[in-house]
């Protein structure tokens, strides 16, 4: 039976890096590609980054009950989980990863149970968080502020998924992820 594997974090915890590595490790498992009304970013392309929708489509089909989860995380800018996307890669017999926010992450696990398994990035602190978006130098710094308001948020949560780890070293945190989900995979 393929897997469901979760990653949800905070903004800068290192979670797209782990989830890039886990996905190098001839693991068979498919990125599941999240939809968005947001408009393309640079290179971006149509169902390789992300679905891109328009805020009109993308209500209808939250009508249409087309989505595991979404959210609207700023006026008429969603993001969400098409029911369609994962059921594609579990016909083709993959194990299907999610990068996707806390929330969303604990509406798929309640969805498909013992069949998924929830890992939360945890950062080693907020101070490090900060110099991380801070050295990525792509946000303002009432867009940092504001992402680790919602970082403090988000960690609230780690206590309600299957596995925590911590990325305060990033060869230790990949070695750990990759036991974790090897282990499960072959369950």
């Amino acid at each position: 039976m393929a897997r469901l594997i979760i990653i949800s974090a905070p903004s800068g915890a290192g979670k797209s890096t782990l989830v890039r590595y886990l996905l190098a490790q001839g693991l068979n498992m498919r990125f599941s590609i999240s939809a968005t009304s947001r408009l393309p970013r640079g290179e971006e392309k149509n169902g390789v980054e992300y679905y891109f929708l328009s805020p009109e489509e993308f209500r209808e089909r939250i009508n249409n009950d087309e989505f595991l989860e979404y959210e609207e995380v700023y006026p008429n800018r969603y993001y969400g989980t098409l029911k369609s996307e994962v059921d594609r890669i579990l016909k083709e017999g993959s194990n299907v990863i999610f990068d996707v926010d806390c929330v969303g992450g604990l509406n798929i696990k309640k969805i498909y149970g013992d069949q998924a398994l929830s890992i939360f990035i945890m950062p080693p602190s907020i101070e490090v968080l900060r110099e991380r978006l801070e050295k990525r130098g792509t946000d303002s710094p009432k867009v940092i502020e504001g992402r680790l308001a919602k970082a403090e948020y988000e960690i609230s949560f780690s206590p309600l998924f299957d596995v925590t780890i911590c990325n305060d070293d990033y060869e230790r945190a990949r070695a750990e992820i990759l036991k974790i989900v090897t282990d499960f995979i072959q369950q």
